[in-house]
């Protein structure tokens, strides 16, 4: 059993993708950041930086906070979504931490200044709008060679998904990004991301454009 806590957020989504991808048991323990919950002792010892999301194994006693590392072990368990011949393992690596490094704290920070604060630093939301559509020019470039990310649907697919997802909170219309859109909708219609996006049961739908 993995005893799973979460929120409604891209980093919290992509580990209810991967968990359903996978059809590990698991059990939701919401943690609601719009109350600090997040900061409770308790939590703090399954996720010592205080964030979403973050696992507990029951069958290795293992606990794990930081998304892409619970992707990585869940991969590693179950052996599913993560090549291990060379040079594929690695190309997933790659794109995973593109997300992790690049996609995820840009947009993140464009949701902030962009849609949640608009008007607060003009700086703020040029530097961070500019960043956000650069890394969806690679990713635009990327699916342009490939089906998924990384060569076969992966890990890395599943990190970066939720990002796009909210592609409205980062005013981007996906029709100037048609290599993305016919990416994204694929991953859409996937059964386990359909239930993985709403796992918390809070009637979300998958934005279509």
């Amino acid at each position: 059993m993995i005893e799973f806590y979460t929120w409604m957020t891209p980093n919290g989504q992509k580990v209810a993708i991967m968990l359903e991808e996978v059809a590990l048991a698991y059990r939701v323990h919401p943690i609601d950041i719009t109350k600090d919950e997040q900061f409770d002792p308790a939590f703090l010892k399954v996720a010592p930086n205080n964030k979403i999301p973050a696992i507990v194994d029951t069958d290795t006693g293992l606990h794990l906070m930081e998304s892409g590392a619970i992707l990585l072990y869940l991969a590693e368990k179950t052996g599913m979504l993560w090549p291990q011949e060379f040079p594929a393992k690695w190309r997933v690596v790659e794109w995973l931490m593109w997300q992790m490094g690049g996609a995820g704290p840009m947009f993140g920070q464009v949701h902030h200044f962009v849609k949640f604060h608009p008007g607060k630093s003009a700086y703020a939301e040029e530097r961070y709008t500019r960043e956000a559509r650069r890394l969806w020019g690679v990713l635009e470039r990327r699916l342009g060679d490939t089906e998924y990310v990384a060569g076969e649907y992966s890990v890395a697919d599943i990190a970066i998904w939720p990002w796009i997802s909210r592609y409205r909170w980062q005013s981007v219309d996906l029709d100037e990004y048609p290599n993305v859109k016919r990416w994204y909708l694929a991953i859409a219609a996937r059964l386990a991301v359909q239930r993985g996006y709403d796992v918390l049961g809070h009637g979300g739908i998958i934005p279509k454009p």
